[in-house]
C-alpha cells in the first residue's frame, strides 16, 4: 500500500511551508513517528508493542536488557512475533542496542512509556481528561514552562463540563443530573488543584499577557463549576417535589424508572407484550343524550341553520343616565340652614365655636373649610355654581372673620380652634387669618382628641 504524502493532502498550489499550523508538527516529525510506531497496525499489535515497551521501562535498577532475558520475560508471546516487535521498535528509535548487544529503552523511548503510563492511570478515574490536563498544567508550572496552548486545553475542558452540567438541569432528568452531581464531586480536587496553579502563575507580576488572560477566563469557568452545585440541589428538590408514591407501598416513580432502566432490551420488551397495541383501538364514549343532540343536528334543518349563524347582532346605543350620579351634601344643607338664620334682621353675630361644632371632628372641620371658603371671598362675586346646594351656599350674605387668638372648646372631639366670628355681610370686618384646630394632647393644629 503506497504511502500518502502530505503534498498530496493539502490544496493544490498550497505548500507545507505555507501553512503556520503545520510547522510544530513538522519540527516533532521524530516523536510523531515514534507514537506512530507505536499505534500503526491493528489492535492486538498495538497491545503487544505498548505491552514490550512498558516492561522493559519497568526494570529501574539494571534497564539494560539481554535477548535471553527478553526472551524469558515474554516467554508467554510467540518468540517470532516477538522478535518482530523488537525490531520495529529498534528501527524506528524507541528502543537501542548497544555494542554489548543489550537492549535500552532510548530517550523517546523513555518519555512516550512515561506518556503513556500517566494516560492509563488516569483512565481509571472518572473524568480522564481533566485530570490529565490539571497534572499536565501543575508539571508545567513547576519546571516553568506554562504554555497557553495547555492553559487553552484546560479551558476547553472547563467549558465543556459546564455546557455538560448545564445540558443535564435542563433536561430535567432525575438520573442524568444524578449522573452530573457524580461526575462533578469526582472533578472537584482537580478543579482545586488547577485553582492552586492559576494563583500561582498570576502571582508572578512578569507573567505574560496571553497567559493571564486565559487564565483569568479559567478562573471564571472554575466559578461556574463552584454554583453548579447548588443548581443541582435546586434541580432535585423541584423534581422530588413532583416525584409519585404507589400507595402505601414506599415505592416512588423514581425506584420504578430505576429498575426499568437496570433491565436489558429483551427485558422490556417482554414487559410491553400485551401493553401496547399496533394501531390505537377506539371506543365511543357517548351517551343516549349526546346521540340524540347530534341526530337532531344533522336531521334539523332549523338546527343547522343555528349552527352555521355566525353572523353578529345589529347594533344598539348603549342605555345612557341623564342623571349623574351626585355626592351627599346633606351636611352642607343643614349647615346652609344653621347659618342662614344668622341672616336675619336683628341677629346677632356668633362664634365660631358656636357655628361649627356639633358631630364630631370631622364635621367640625368641614364647616370650618367652608366658612374659610366664605372668607376668602367665595361669595362675592366669584366663580360660583349657578344653582344646587353648593351656590346656595356660596351666595349667603355673611362675612366671617378669623382672629389669631385661639379658644379652648374641649367637647365634641375638639381641644382648642381659632377665635372668630359668623356675622351679616357688611356687620364684620374680614381679616384672613388661617384657621387652626389643636388637640387636647399636642400642640398640633386641627388634630383630634380622644374623649377616652
Amino acid at each position: 500500500m503506497n504511502e500518502v504524502r502530505l503534498e498530496e493532502l493539502l490544496a493544490p498550489g498550497v505548500a507545507a511551508d505555507d501553512v503556520p499550523e503545520l510547522a510544530p508538527l513538522i519540527q516533532a516529525r521524530p516523536l510523531l513517528s515514534a507514537f506512530s510506531t507505536l499505534f500503526h497496525g491493528s489492535e492486538a499489535e498495538v497491545l503487544m508493542r505498548l505491552l514490550v515497551l512498558r516492561e522493559i521501562g519497568k526494570e529501574t535498577d539494571a534497564p539494560r536488557w539481554e535477548p535471553e532475558q527478553l526472551r524469558q520475560r515474554f516467554s508467554f508471546l510467540d518468540h517470532v512475533k516477538l522478535e518482530t516487535v523488537l525490531r520495529r521498535l529498534r528501527s524506528n528509535g524507541l528502543l537501542e542496542i548497544g555494542d554489548d548487544s543489550l537492549y535500552a529503552l532510548s530517550d523517546m523511548g523513555r518519555n512516550a512509556v512515561a506518556a503513556i503510563g500517566m494516560m492509563v492511570s488516569f483512565s481509571a478515574e472518572d473524568d480522564l481528561e481533566l485530570g490529565f490536563l490539571t497534572a499536565q498544567l501543575a508539571g508545567l508550572q513547576a519546571v516553568g514552562s506554562v504554555t497557553p496552548e495547555a492553559l487553552g486545553h484546560l479551558l476547553g475542558k472547563l467549558n465543556d463540563l459546564a455546557w455538560h452540567f448545564e445540558e443535564a438541569i435542563a433536561s430535567g432528568s432525575e438520573f442524568r443530573i444524578a449522573d452530573a452531581r457524580r461526575r462533578l464531586s469526582a472533578n472537584t480536587r482537580w478543579i482545586e488543584k488547577g485553582t492552586e496553579v492559576l494563583h500561582e502563575l498570576l502571582a508572578d507580576p512578569e507573567v505574560p499577557f496571553d497567559l493571564a488572560r486565559i487564565a483569568q477566563r479559567i478562573g471564571l469557568a472554575q466559578s461556574r463549576l463552584a454554583r453548579v452545585d447548588a443548581a443541582f440541589q435546586r434541580a432535585v428538590n423541584k423534581i422530588e417535589a413532583q416525584r409519585v408514591t404507589l400507595g402505601g407501598s414506599g415505592i416512588s416513580s423514581s425506584d420504578v424508572a430505576a429498575w426499568l432502566r437496570s433491565l436489558d432490551v429483551r427485558k422490556l420488551a417482554g414487559l410491553a407484550v400485551g401493553c401496547l397495541a399496533p394501531a390505537p383501538e377506539l371506543t365511543l364514549l357517548a351517551g343516549g343524550h349526546e346521540l340524540l343532540d347530534r341526530a337532531e343536528m344533522a336531521l334539523s334543518e332549523e338546527a343547522r341553520q343555528m349552527e352555521a349563524d355566525v353572523a353578529l347582532p345589529s347594533a344598539e346605543e348603549a342605555p345612557s343616565r341623564n342623571q349623574p350620579e351626585q355626592e351627599d351634601l346633606r351636611l352642607l344643607q343643614h349647615f346652609s340652614q344653621r347659618l342662614g338664620r344668622l341672616t336675619e334682621p336683628g341677629q346677632a353675630p356668633a362664634s365660631l365655636a358656636q357655628v361649627v361644632t356639633g358631630g364630631g371632628f370631622p364635621a367640625a372641620s368641614y364647616r370650618l373649610s367652608l366658612l374659610a371658603l366664605l372668607a376668602d371671598g367665595g361669595g362675592e362675586g366669584g366663580a360660583t355654581p349657578a344653582d344646587g346646594p353648593i351656590g346656595e351656599f356660596m351666595r349667603l350674605p355673611l362675612e366671617v372673620r378669623f382672629e389669631a387668638a385661639t379658644v379652648k372648646v374641649g367637647e365634641d372631639e375638639i381641644a382648642t380652634m381659632s377665635a372668630g366670628l359668623v356675622g351679616a355681610h357688611g356687620s364684620l370686618p374680614a381679616p384672613e387669618v388661617v384657621p387652626v384646630l389643636d388637640d387636647t394632647s399636642t400642640e398640633s393644629s386641627a388634630s383630634l382628641s380622644d374623649p377616652a
